[in-house]
């Protein structure tokens, strides 16, 4: 379980006192927004045919965002199952190589 919370029979148990709390779209499981990462499409892009995704660190960029743990596998599961697309209501072509750095210098090297 990686909500760090208490458990009831498998299932996190998350107080209201913690908080927000968002669904991570790669595991699909819900924890408390301080301890989830926010991607957004970065509409500002020139190419009409791709849409960029970006890590929004402050969570306070306009527009849809869709949450993801900071965890190797729940990122390279929201990217294989084009989740993080489909939560942005952007194409499945979108280009996550921002969102890829950003996970290599901020969580991977953490590890």
């Amino acid at each position: 379980m990686r909500c760090g919370r208490r458990t009831h029979g498998g299932q996190c148990i998350i107080s209201s006192s913690d908080g927000p709390v968002r669904t991570c779209v790669g595991c699909r499981e819900r924890a408390s927004r301080s301890s989830l990462v926010r991607l957004v499409a970065d509409l500002t892009t020139t190419e009409v045919s791709v849409t960029s995704v970006v890590v929004d660190p402050s969570t306070s960029a306009s527009g849809r965002g869709a949450w993801v743990h900071p965890h190797p596998d729940c990122l390279n599961r929201a990217i294989t199952r084009r989740a993080i697309a489909r939560a942005l209501r952007v194409p499945a072509t979108a280009d996550y190589s921002r969102v890829v750095a950003w996970f290599d210098q901020f969580v991977y090297k953490n590890r």
